[in-house]
């Protein structure tokens, strides 16, 4: 079990709550569209990596790799992020967050399984409830930004109509339809703008363009040499 503190916005309302999170799922292939979501799966069999035995998939990876620090440690230059919601479970409720499941992408080559428990996942501090969400889920917008050589560019963006139904992505995973206590899971991404790449700092947002509000994160990546 590992302890994360987070800032509940509750439409304005702040509030400090420190979860125990104990299982950390990365759903993939998630898409509501079959066209967008096999467009992701060619982008990645482009670069050798075997298409997945389910779609959706839900990989399993350690609490340990989740964090709210403002910078990460990779081996090598192969990784990269990926901005996704992020769904935690905890006492019947659910809240909403954004994060990047940031992957090594020459590990995802021989296994997807493995590249997710390689690198750490970034998470904002920032969580919405659920209920004051759901009600307009399908406007809610993923984007996130890439600097590389020293250039931002826009990375991935997306509304959440693209995605599947929050109810239809739990009942998919769990037993009863429901998110477990303590469970925090990363619901899926889209295609890269310009294909997938790596960088050297990678910023990750969830809109709300109805109630006005935004969750944001930031890291920079710091690349560790591979010495043999």
């Amino acid at each position: 079990m590992f302890d994360l503190t987070f800032t509940v916005d509750a439409q304005g309302t702040t509030t400090p709550l420190t979860l125990p999170i104990d299982q950390l799922v990365i759903a993939g292939w998630t898409g509501r569209d079959p066209v967008a979501r096999d467009k992701h799966i060619k982008e990645l069999q482009e670069m050798g990596i075997a298409p997945p035995a389910s779609t959706p998939i839900y990989y399993r990876a350690s609490v340990r790799r989740l964090t709210e620090e403002d910078s990460i440690e990779c081996t090598g230059g192969d990784s990269s992020g990926e901005v996704e919601f992020v769904l935690i479970g905890w006492q019947g409720r659910v809240f909403v967050g954004c994060g990047s499941d940031h992957t090594d992408r020459k590990v995802e080559a021989y296994s997807v399984t493995v590249s997710k428990q390689m690198c750490d996942k970034p998470i904002a501090s920032t969580l919405w409830e659920l209920e004051d969400v759901i009600g307009h889920w399908d406007k809610m917008t993923l984007r996130s930004y890439a600097t590389i050589k020293g250039e931002r560019v826009l990375y991935q963006e997306g509304t959440l109509d693209a995605m599947l139904p929050v109810a239809d992505l739990i009942a998919r995973g769990f037993p009863g339809g429901k998110l477990p206590d303590g469970c925090a899971m990363f619901g899926g991404t889209f295609a890269a703008k310009g294909g997938i790449r790596p960088a050297d700092r990678f910023e990750f947002e969830l809109e709300d363009p109805v109630l006005k509000r935004t969750i944001r994160h930031g890291y920079d990546v710091v690349t560790l040499p591979v010495r043999g």
